[in-house]
């Protein structure tokens, strides 16, 4: 059975063609309607799609995962800071210490992300997004990493990080505490795999730790198989033909 991609990383937002478009200047990638939503896409195969959906579902805790943006220098992590400020970003203040040389930002929904220091080794050769930086478990960080086929890049005090065998992205977890989730998810991974295999796959997920989500749990659920993970986030599982190889199979 062919192991399901990463082929999205889905979104909730109010208004997605906006939000598409601010993610587009920040990470200098086309975006283009996409349904009711807009699809940023992947520039090269070390990096994911990134899908904005409609929902007028407020946002009002802090998202579980969020975005470790990479700086090349000083002058351009103060650059990618301004260019985000003037697309409608905001400063944010999460209890961060002076000392921490990370930029904290929110994008104009609210949505969580940093902007890293050049010289952090974790993130070195990774992408422009370096990390997908998660709240959750060590046991989510194994499940993830046999789900995908992805090794594990780090596993120390229950702190996971995988990533692809391509390279890209780092996706992290930082282990306990893990705050209490709240309603669904506004952030979800959507795996592609061959329509033949769709149901072999969801028994696979199932196997290795996921769970059916309540019916109607997210929108996705009347095009796609709604699951969710050991530490209860939603994903869909979704058939792409035909089903290319890397993470721009989600561009069809």
């Amino acid at each position: 059975m062919t192991v399901p991609q990463l082929a999205a990383l889905c979104f909730d937002a109010r208004d997605p063609a906006a939000l598409g478009v601010f993610w587009s200047a920040v990470l200098d990638r086309d975006v283009s309607a996409d349904g009711d939503g807009a699809l940023l896409e992947a520039m090269s195969d070390a990096e994911f799609p990134v899908r904005f959906r409609p929902s007028v579902e407020p946002k009002t805790t802090p998202n579980r995962y969020h975005f470790d943006l990479t700086s090349a220098s000083p002058e351009d992590q103060a650059a990618l800071v301004e260019r985000a400020l003037a697309h409608g970003a905001q400063h944010l203040d999460v209890g961060q210490r002076p000392e921490e040389r990370h930029v904290v930002l929110a994008d104009p929904e609210g949505n969580e992300f940093c902007v890293i220091p050049s010289d952090n080794r974790f993130l070195a050769g990774t992408a422009a997004i370096g990390a997908l930086s998660g709240d959750g478990t060590q046991r989510v960080g194994y499940f993830w990493a046999e789900a995908l086929g992805w090794p594990l890049v780090w596993d120390e005090n229950e702190e996971t990080a995988i990533q692809s065998p391509e390279g890209g992205t780092k996706i992290t977890w930082g282990g306990p505490p893990v705050r209490p989730k709240a309603g669904v998810s506004r952030l979800r991974f959507e795996l592609g795999t061959r329509p033949e295999e769709l149901a072999g796959t969801v028994e696979r997920l199932v196997a290795l730790g996921a769970s059916p989500a309540p019916e109607g749990t997210t929108r996705d659920s009347d095009a796609a198989v709604v699951l969710t993970d050991p530490d209860g986030n939603e994903f869909t599982v979704r058939a792409l033909e035909p089903l290319e190889s890397g993470p721009r199979a989600a561009e069809r």
